[in-house]
Formats: structure tokens, C-alpha cells, sequence
């Protein structure tokens, strides 16, 4: 493909005006069983959306005044960080969305140690900076006064801040480390939470959601129930056409695992990820294919789940809840598997010894 995007929104519109055909296709059933299970499809498809709402609240809660204010206060957070006034894990920096934890912090992605769904751990305490005194001043005390949550609840807040054409893959907030109800509130520009998308990727596409909900600025969404724990959630690229902040205050469980200091320094090597080399292990990476024109703006957390990708076609068919409890984990049916191609584009595998371009 010739043209060129300027990020991936655009590229998901071209590839659903070029390929009408294979649309019809599919919408053609082959045989009298098939016209079965298609009509039956509309009928489940209807009551997981109806499982999906039963576990979503969502309150207007802050005026255009009042998300102004909190609007510069993340400002002054994203001018810290540019800074380097935060602790070494407070910042997760990736192409077109950057990450600040504070209160908790968890590895998950590249980060882990293992890869895989259920293997995310909390930092040692004191790895992240404390909440912020106007996240509770001007988020969790109304959220408290008009009984969203509970006093005391929140003890891990965390700012997403994405750029235009930013997304994150389909994931379930882990169960193991996080409590519910999931809250989060919005800011900067409208947007829309996704449940139930699959994640492809050379070239990236993104299936129809099971559930489609608009997110406004100012916004609070509560998930608990079959929408937090039951199906994936996910933002798209073409629903971020503006720069779009959320702030997610959940609460960590006590058992929730968590690394030990020595664990860390030993096994995640905070010097390549997040040191002087940090920009660099940000680049898009090389291959022998042409240069594609929108590889920059694919988010580094894209990279990250290839592996567990990989991993995930050794798993069973048959899903169960912890298979799908990471952030970078999407849920893949059968017909997935067999468009995945191996890469061996991971740091230090042996594939990665001899590099050859093809010309």
C-alpha cells in the first residue's frame, strides 16, 4: 500500500474502504446450518451487550469549569515528568500514550518477568510517587460525596494521556491486584470505551465491538461485574481524535502480588527501560521490510504483545477468566491463530543474531 497515515485511524479507514468484498463475503451464509447459527448470532451477540451494561455506570459529574482546572493540573504532571522530578517508575512513556502511576505501580507487557496473563506484580512500595494532593482534593473527595466509591478506597491512581490515533489493546484490568468497581474519569475531548474487540495486527484492524460506550469529557464510568471481569475492554485508534486524558482510580487487593527489591534491580534491568537508553528502546524497529510510512505511530505497547501472542496460541481454546486478566493481553478466537506469523523481533533472541534486508 503506497499512500501514507498519518496515524492509525487513517489506516483502519483505508482498509475497510479496500476490501467491500471479503465484507459480503462473510455476510453470506453457505448452507441452511449456517443460516442457523447466523441468526442465532445477532440474538447472543445482544445479550452480552445486556451482560455488558448491567456492569457499566456512568455519571456527568464535572462541569466544562471544573475538568478545565483539573485538565492543568495534569498539565503540570506530563511538565514534572519532562522534567525528571518523578521516581524511576512513576513515568511509562510509549508512542502517542504516556502512563504516570502513582500511590501503586505494576509491571505488565515487557516488563514481566514471565510473560503472560496473571503474571503482573506490584512495585516494591515507594517504586512510584504518592497520589498527588489534588487527585484527592479534586477527584476522590466528590467521587466520595456522591457515593460512587467509598472513603478510602483509592490508593493507585493512574493518568493515561493519549495523543490523536493513540489506543490500548483489549485487556482486562487484572484481577489478582485490583479490587472492583474500576473508576475512571475523563478529560481534554470525547471519546468511546470499546468491549470485546479482537486486536490484529501487519496490518493493524480492530473488530466491531460486542458493546460501543461514548465516553464524555468531565465523565465517570464505574465497571464491575461481567463488564470488568467477563470481557475485554479497549480503546481504538480512531476513537482518539484528540488529545484525551483518563484518570483510573482502583484499589490494589492485600494479597496482590509484589515484586521484591532485589527481584527488581536483578531481573528488569531499570536502566534500559527507563534510562539514558529510553528513547532509543522506543524507536520503531528494524526489519527487512520497506520502510512502512505509519511505523512510528504504533504504540510500544503493540510491540509488547507479540510475545504474548505467541504465548497465547499454547493456550486452551476454552478461555477462562485469568487468561485475559493483562493489560496487554487481547482475546484471540481460533481463526486468530493461524494469521500469526513469527517474528523473533524480541531483544536478545537468537533469531536477532544475522540480519538480512531483502531488496
Amino acid at each position: 500500500m503506497s499512500a501514507t497515515y498519518t496515524d492509525l485511524r487513517e489506516k483502519l479507514q483505508s482498509l475497510s474502504r479496500d476490501s467491500p468484498k471479503e465484507v459480503r463475503k462473510r455476510k453470506q451464509p453457505a448452507s441452511d446450518t449456517e443460516e442457523e447459527e447466523a441468526g442465532s448470532e445477532p440474538e447472543a451477540e445482544e445479550e452480552e451487550a445486556r451482560k455488558v451494561r448491567s456492569g457499566i455506570r456512568q455519571v456527568r459529574l464535572f462541569s466544562p469549569d471544573e475538568c478545565a482546572a483539573i485538565e492543568s493540573k495534569i498539565d503540570e504532571v506530563v511538565s514534572r515528568a519532562d522534567k525528571g522530578l518523578y521516581r524511576e517508575h512513576t513515568v511509562d512513556r510509549a508512542p502517542l500514550r504516556n502512563k504516570y502511576f502513582f500511590g501503586e505501580g505494576y509491571t505488565y507487557g515487557a516488563q514481566l518477568q514471565r510473560r503472560g496473563p496473571g503474571q503482573e506484580r506490584l512495585y516494591p512500595k515507594g517504586e512510584v510517587d504518592e497520589i498527588p494532593g489534588w487527585v484527592h482534593e479534586l477527584l476522590i473527595r466528590r467521587l466520595v460525596e456522591h457515593r460512587i466509591i467509598p472513603e478510602g478506597f483509592v490508593n493507585s491512581a493512574v493518568i493515561n494521556d493519549y495523543q490523536p490515533g493513540g489506543c490500548i489493546v483489549s485487556h482486562v484490568d487484572p484481577i489478582h491486584i485490583f479490587e472492583r468497581p474500576i473508576v475512571s474519569v475523563s478529560f481534554f475531548s470525547h471519546s468511546a470505551l470499546c468491549f470485546g474487540c479482537k486486536f490484529q495486527f501487519k496490518p493493524i484492524r480492530v473488530s466491531e465491538p460486542v458493546f460501543f460506550l461514548p465516553v464524555r469529557r468531565g465523565s465517570v464510568t464505574v465497571l464491575s461485574g461481567y463488564a470488568a471481569d467477563e470481557i475485554t475492554h479497549c480503546i481504538r485508534p480512531q476513537d482518539i481524535t484528540e488529545r484525551r486524558a483518563v484518570v483510573i482510580l482502583r484499589k490494589t487487593r492485600t494479597e496482590a502480588p509484589r515484586l521484591e527489591m532485589k527481584s527488581l534491580s536483578s531481573s528488569y534491568q531499570p536502566e534500559r527501560l527507563y534510562g539514558s537508553n529510553r528513547q532509543q528502546i522506543l524507536k520503531p524497529k528494524r526489519s527487512h521490510r520497506k520502510a512502512d510510512p505509519d511505523a512510528a505511530h504504533r504504540p510500544r505497547v503493540l510491540e509488547m504483545d507479540k510475545e504474548e501472542n505467541r504465548r497465547s496460541v499454547l493456550l486452551p481454546k476454552q478461555r477462562r477468566r485469568s487468561h485475559f486478566s493483562s493489560e496487554n493481553y487481547w482475546r484471540r478466537s481460533h481463526d486468530y491463530v493461524d494469521t500469526y506469523t513469527e517474528t523473533g523481533e524480541d531483544e536478545g533472541s537468537p533469531v536477532r543474531k544475522v540480519k538480512m534486508r531483502r531488496h
